[in-house]
């Protein structure tokens, strides 16, 4: 009995010593994190992702040097399954933020217009305002707009969403300037 259990004993650490490392997962391991990596959208919102795909490489690296080949295997697994995922998160995000980007310049469009129109009643009602400098404001507006949209245009949607939320800002000093013009008015009456 004991015979076979040293015959046994010595069958499994020979096919253990004999194991090899997971070479092709390995390599699969490598290149989904560099094509994750050189994605521009994973790179630039699915980072934290990006970081567990590299920090399981290192762990498959580290297992494999110690001979751990079942959990080298694993780990290389879950490189692949991270960058897979920070490529998805990093296309569902700009996504969502081109949307948001088309969204806010979109709005303010018409923003703009009513602001517009607000000003030339302003001016018909005779409300005692600076005319020049609102006219000038919303003109400056109206250029960032058009560099708005050429921002979401060129596919730079943080830039879009930045001036349309100054644009907005903008929008929003002018018609208060107006409101208190036209107040301060209809007290004088």
């Amino acid at each position: 009995m004991l015979k076979k259990i040293i015959i046994m004993l010595t069958v499994v650490f020979v096919l253990a010593g004999c194991q090899k490392p997971p070479a092709d997962e390995m390599t699969k391991a490598a290149e989904a994190l560099n094509r994750a990596e050189n994605d521009v959208n994973a790179v630039t919102y699915a980072q934290n992702t990006l970081d567990r795909a590299r920090e399981a490489l290192k762990n498959m690296q580290s297992e494999a040097d110690l001979k751990r080949y079942d959990s080298a295997k694993t780990f290389a697994a879950d490189v692949v399954t991270y960058a897979e995922r920070a490529i998805n998160e990093g296309l569902t995000a700009e996504g969502l933020i081109k949307d948001e980007a088309t969204n806010l310049v979109n709005g303010v469009q018409g923003l703009l217009a009513e602001a517009e129109t607000s000003l030339n009643s302003a001016k018909v009602n005779n409300v005692q305002a600076d005319f020049n400098d609102l006219s000038q404001t919303l003109d400056t507006a109206k250029q960032d707009f058009k560099n708005a949209q050429n921002s979401l245009a060129a596919s730079n949607f943080q830039d879009a969403i930045n001036r349309s939320q100054i644009i907005r800002s903008t929008i929003s000093d002018i018609t208060a300037k107006i409101s208190a013009a036209a107040q301060a008015m209809s007290r004088k009456k």
